[in-house]
């Protein structure tokens, strides 16, 4: 049984490893441990009522709240969303550590935003442990939530920055934060474009004509120079010279 526990929790393909904590649990059905990996596994295979029934039958049998956020996570996967609510918000969830308590809060926002609640979802991941200014590694999966939580709320720029938070919290890589980072970061420039060649031309154009209005304005300062200095002199022609034409 031991055995089949290990190779549960270290093997990668979720269906392989649901089978054998399938098998585990044909050996010792009365043990917590092994309906709490039963209900693991099958979470990650996606097979939410399975996990739902194995993750309760864990919870009878150690009397831990650790696993309300898979089983609250289950019930929105099976769109039953009154009752992940339901497992947010109760009493179980208020006793529960802290932890689990922020778990559950990542689940809430994701409940949110299935009720199209966008700006919801947001605003229920502020808490002390995301707006205290601290980078903390155990608390990748809220800055990546906060993060995604942005996106789905129209809110890139500020997206991108908690992505990168979120990659700097997870230097093994065990999310995607960096990825996702550096799509944000593309879009952001691919947002800095050009003008529009037409509105460039008009710039252009414009820019010539103050040029020539300057050269004009200058010819003109000199031709208006050039009559006082004649005035002066005493053997210049006694008319003044036309003043130079200033554009408007």
């Amino acid at each position: 049984m031991a055995r089949l526990l290990v190779a549960a929790s270290l093997e990668e393909d979720p269906e392989r490893a649901y089978r054998y904590a399938q098998s585990a649990r044909g050996l010792a059905a009365r043990v917590g441990v092994v309906r709490e990996t039963a209900g693991i596994a099958a979470y990650r295979a996606g097979r939410w009522a399975d996990a739902l029934a194995e993750l309760r039958a864990a919870r009878r049998l150690t009397g831990r709240d650790s696993y309300l956020p898979l089983m609250a996570d289950s019930e929105r996967a099976l769109g039953r969303l009154d009752r992940a609510l339901d497992l947010v918000t109760g009493a179980e969830a208020r006793n529960a550590d802290r932890g689990t308590q922020v778990e559950l809060l990542i689940v809430e926002s994701g409940i949110r935003r299935d009720q199209g609640l966008a700006e919801a979802a947001v605003v229920a991941l502020q808490i002390p442990e995301l707006t205290d200014g601290r980078v903390r590694p155990g608390y990748v999966r809220l800055y990546y939530a906060y993060a995604d939580a942005l996106v789905d709320a129209g809110r890139e720029e500020d997206a991108r920055d908690w992505f990168a938070r979120a990659a700097a919290a997870d230097p093994a890589g065990e999310t995607d934060a960096a990825e996702r980072f550096e799509e944000l970061d593309q879009v952001a420039f691919a947002d800095l474009q050009m003008p529009d060649s037409e509105d460039w031309a008009e710039d252009a154009d414009a820019g010539e004509d103050w040029a020539e209005d300057e050269a004009a304005d200058a010819d003109g300062r000199a031709d208006a120079e050039e009559g006082d200095d004649t005035e002066e002199d005493d053997t210049a022609p006694s008319a003044p010279s036309a003043p130079g034409t200033r554009h408007p």
